[in-house]
């Protein structure tokens, strides 16, 4: 198989700029009380800023290297004209984000692959992990991509139920043993499916119980072992969902993820309800690992592959009292 295939429109954002305006309004709000009557960047200043970058749930270590990185810009700068912060704080969040994105492409490429891209997806339950393969399955549809997706997290019947509707609605192959079956025989079933149909990709849905982080552990390793007796390399790419709504508590599940197993990348979702869409940057930072997806709707078109510089622009104008502090 030979395809390269750019599955996202980039065109969003004024959805973006919608999803993201409950947590911009807090932070400007914030940031605009730090500035008021302030000619210079000062003391008070970085500790207000610090206040508004801690409360949007950027997280406090994040917090204190950005403050500390333009405490040294602003020791070294010949102004400290209030005006200098916002592009400062853009610049900082922007080489924060990169650096956990590397070359990561604002649009998703399937690269070429023996066989089927297969994508496990992991996660605790109710962080909307059911809702984002079937947006994906929407999407990968829209693009003329045949896909499969397995039901491996049978721990619940209503997953396996909720993921059948979705495979339903999208017209991608569905695979599952119903509850209480073997999650790794689930996902060897899934490729072998999609292999024997000639699909494109595959989406493998898994338990996300945290409760003892050895067995979450050794499932999904036994996942990825039994996948790879079909086809090797595989899974290509593991994603992460997180609540971005629930701030700090998405942070502590992503420790315990990828504690046990290898993430290769972070879907967070429900940020357009929520002011607390900083803890995005704070996860990208704290786990160097790249951010693939966000969600800032209820449409499937609304899970958008994640770009830095999109995101900044729509959480941060570039100068206070610009048109964009009122979205």
């Amino acid at each position: 198989m030979s395809f390269f295939k750019r599955l996202f429109s980039s065109e969003k954002k004024e959805t973006l700029d919608q999803g993201l305006a409950r947590t911009k309004r807090g932070v400007l709000e914030k940031l605009s009380r730090a500035v008021m009557g302030k000619k210079d960047i000062d003391a008070d200043v970085l500790d207000e800023l610090e206040e508004a970058l801690i409360t949007s749930d950027i997280g406090v270590a994040t917090t204190t290297r950005i403050i500390e990185r333009i405490e040294d810009r602003t020791s070294r700068a010949s102004s400290k004209s209030i005006e200098l912060l916002l592009p400062m704080l853009r610049e900082e969040i922007a080489d924060m984000l990169e650096n956990s994105s590397g070359d990561q492409p604002t649009d998703l490429t399937i690269p070429a692959t023996e066989g089927p891209y297969v994508f496990l997806i992991v996660g605790v339950n109710g962080v909307g992990k059911t809702t984002t393969i079937g947006k994906l399955c929407h999407q990968f549809a829209a693009q003329g991509l045949k896909v499969t997706v397995g039901a491996a997290d049978t721990f619940r019947a209503a997953a396996v139920d909720q993921l059948q509707v979705w495979a339903d609605r999208t017209g991608a192959n569905f695979v599952s043993q119903g509850q209480d079956a073997d999650p790794a025989a689930v996902a060897f079933d899934a490729i072998q499916s999609a292999v024997a149909k000639g699909h494109d990709v595959v989406l493998i849905d898994t338990a996300g119980r945290l409760h003892n982080k050895k067995h979450l552990m050794d499932e999904l390793s036994k996942i990825k072992r039994v996948m790879q007796k079909i086809a090797t390399g595989v899974p290509h790419e593991v994603l992460l969902v997180l609540d971005g709504s629930t701030g700090q508590n998405a942070l502590e599940q992503a420790k315990q993820f990828t504690a046990a197993t290898e993430v290769s990348g972070l879907v967070l979702t429900k940020l357009d309800g929520t002011a607390r869409g900083g803890v995005v940057i704070g996860i990208a930072e704290e786990f160097k690992i790249p951010v693939r997806f966000i969600g800032v709707g209820e449409q499937p078109e609304d899970l958008q592959v994640f770009n830095a510089m999109e995101f900044i622009d729509s959480l941060l104008p570039e100068s206070f009292g610009s048109e964009n502090t009122t979205s």
